[in-house]
């Protein structure tokens, strides 16, 4: 019995939800009839209308019973909506009639427009080209990202042609500053092929907010010949009369989070080449909870002041400035707290140009001391690892309260950074020995279990519904290192930033670094190319490659200790005992807690002097074997090939990864 024929008996029985998961299976090979008999279905019997809706377009588009499916798709989602959608084109149309910078008013007639807009969910609808007889994708107009470099050029205003994104609208008219601000014109200029299809949008924006500044300039069609527009010629206005003004706190509202995928990953090289950017405020890592208790603590001092005289005492020239700013806002949101610190910043500010086209972003890359990761759920095949730096950022109201986010993440070669990290924690833990020793209480530094750390951490996988997420892309530190040009002219096209020569060179505050010691740093190549051996042992290498080898095929990572081989319990357990690299550093970070401790127990009863230093060196091995127990409990999950789910159960992916533009390569891509 087919699966089709199993739909049939089962919704005969009167089994609804099985005879609907049966026909949603058989959907994928049945033949036209099939197909539309499995839609009908599901949507008349109440199931997920989302498959229904997807299959009666796609067999609309493809000929076949396109009277019976047109008729469904309009009936059942485009009927029930078009008093609203007309309502919106209506209500845009009267205030573009009105609009001086839309230079054309023949609006079409509502049920002339080229474009019938089917709703599909709450967010988005799928367009019929009435002309076509066909139905286009999906669009969601409201989807909080940015898909092209506007900012590419900002020598002349800026120009940009086909923008449909409510989103991206609202994202211009926001970020591109006011033509008296920056004492020139300085409009934002919509170029539009089509009238028709432009008129067809107006069912959908909401335009009210966006022309109430009027910095929005609409060309239709030819009229793209009139930018950009002298507007003193023109309309009489002579923008060059007004005074320049300093960028203004509320002027800031797009945030570039650089994020801290794991330790040694390159991130300050990347600090380093954004540093002096004219269109960023950009501080060096800084830790998450110290920028928090900073934003609390300003948030306080706003409250408790009672007059500009006691708020102002304490603070510099520049300080002064932006604390009373945020005063007179009267309840200024922590972003706007956030933004005040950065913009009394001298650093952040370093290479501002007060003076652009457009308000600078705010560059933000959280530091967290130590970022660990569990396994949080091992339930049906599903797994979900997190951190409690991940769940401190999804707390964050001045994250939240960015409305533009871009997010890039750096990865280097695993193996790498996990020398670099295991080597980091010993010298760490060296140097902080003599401070140890002066104060016996002060937690001990040690070397931690960072293999378990390396293989759980899987930020790289991103829920596609996490704000934060949406609009982020995963950068390679072999690409920037090696194709520096390449990789960030890209990256900035990404972050919808100019390329400029600032980013050419590595700076901190604008001044140029020099590097000394061990520290390979700026556009030197070595990093790429250091293996730590004396950190890193081989079967740790090979242990991490192998669990991590989904992220390594999907980000063009090549096998340097992993050999193919298949991977059971046994061979796991084996790996796990040969970790003695790891273990060798954590043993002897490990002896300066047990050399501590003044009193152990063992069952209960305190340790006597002659005992005390066989209990230290076996309570150091007990933590070798607790670690070791806790690897194979983590590689015994990962063996059954789970299914990386968020905290709601719903599918992680892989974040996209930037292609360094090809045409500027010079160095083969790293393998």
């Amino acid at each position: 019995m087919d699966v089709l024929e199993l739909a049939r008996r089962l919704a005969g029985l009167g089994q609804t939800q099985e005879a609907q998961n049966a026909y949603t299976l058989a959907i994928e090979g049945a033949d036209p009839a099939g197909k539309l008999e499995a839609a009908a279905y599901i949507f008349q019997s109440g199931g997920d209308y989302r498959i229904s809706y997807t299959c009666f377009r796609n067999l609309y588009n493809e000929g076949h019973y396109r009277k019976e499916t047109f008729d469904i798709m309009t009936q059942a989602f485009y009927e029930p909506n078009v008093k609203a959608l007309k309502k919106r084109y209506e209500k845009n149309c009267r205030l573009l009639a009105k609009y001086p910078y839309l230079f054309r008013k023949d609006f079409l007639p509502f049920q002339d427009l080229p474009i019938r807009f089917y709703p599909y969910d709450d967010n988005g609808y799928v367009p019929f080209f009435a002309a076509e007889e066909r139905f286009g994708d999906y669009v969601n107009l409201k989807y909080p990202a940015v898909s092209r470099n506007f900012f590419k050029d900002l020598e002349k205003p800026v120009l940009a042609d086909g923008v449909t994104s409510q989103y991206e609208l609202e994202y211009l008219n926001d970020n591109v500053r006011d033509s008296v601000r920056v004492g020139r014109e300085n409009h934002v200029y919509l170029h539009y092929g089509d009238w028709g299809t432009f008129c067809a949008y107006l069912q959908l924006w909401n335009l009210r907010p966006l022309l109430e500044e009027k910095k929005l300039v609409f060309l239709i069609g030819d009229e793209l010949a009139l930018y950009p527009i002298d507007f003193k010629a023109r309309f009489g206005i002579d923008y060059s009369q007004y005074q320049p003004q300093p960028v203004a706190i509320r002027e800031v509202s797009r945030l570039i989070w650089h994020t801290q995928l794991s330790a040694h990953n390159g991130g300050d090289f990347f600090n380093e080449i954004f540093d002096g950017h004219p269109n960023l405020l950009a501080l060096p890592s800084i830790l998450f909870n110290e920028v928090e208790e900073t934003v609390a603590s300003i948030r306080r001092l706003l409250k408790e002041s009672k007059s500009e005289e006691e708020l102002l005492s304490g603070w510099n020239q520049g300080g002064r400035k932006r604390i009373l700013e945020l005063y007179r806002m009267g309840n200024p949101t922590d972003k706007d707290i956030l933004a005040g610190i950065y913009l009394a910043n001298k650093i952040a500010k370093s290479g501002l140009d007060q003076n652009s086209r457009i308000a600078p972003a705010l560059f933000f890359q959280p530091h967290f001391e130590d970022i660990v990761y569990k396994l949080e759920g091992a339930e049906d095949g599903r797994v979900s690892i997190g951190a409690e730096a991940a769940k401190e950022l999804r707390r964050c109201r001045f994250l939240k309260e960015f409305p533009y986010i871009k997010t890039f993440t750096p990865m280097r070669r695993m193996t790498t950074s996990y020398g670099g990290t295991v080597q980091y924690m010993y010298q760490m833990s060296k140097q902080m020995e003599a401070a140890e020793a002066a104060d016996p209480k002060r937690k001990k530094t040690v070397v931690g279990d960072e293999i378990s750390d390396r293989i759980l951490n899987r930020s790289f996988m991103i829920d596609p519904e996490e704000r934060l997420f949406q609009d982020s892309i995963l950068v390679r530190f072999e690409d920037a290192k090696l194709n520096p040009k390449a990789t960030f002219t890209a990256l900035a096209a990404f972050l919808d930033l100019p390329y400029t020569p600032s980013m050419t060179e590595c700076t901190q505050g604008g001044q140029p670094l020099s590097y000394g010691g061990y520290i390979a740093g700026g556009f030197d190549t070595a990093p790429v190319y250091k293996v730590y051996d004396e950190f890193a042992g081989g079967a740790e290498r090979y242990y991490i490659e192998y669990f991590m080898r989904d992220a390594y095929a999907r980000y063009g990572y090549d096998f340097h200790y992993y050999d193919g081989a298949p991977m059971d319990e046994a061979r796991a357990k084996e790996l796990i005992a040969g970790f003695t690299t790891l273990n060798g550093y954590i043993r002897e970070t490990w002896k300066k807690v047990a050399d501590s401790a003044a009193v152990l127990k063992k069952n209960g009863v305190p340790v006597p002097p002659e005992e005390m230093e066989e209990a230290r060196r076996e309570l150091v091995e007990k933590h070798i074997r607790e670690l070791s127990e806790t690897r194979l409990k983590i590689a015994k999950v990962l063996l059954r090939g789970p299914r990386l789910v968020n905290q709601a159960g719903r599918p992680l992916r892989f974040m996209p990864m930037l292609e360094p533009d090809p045409a500027l390569l010079e160095a083969p891509l790293y393998h």
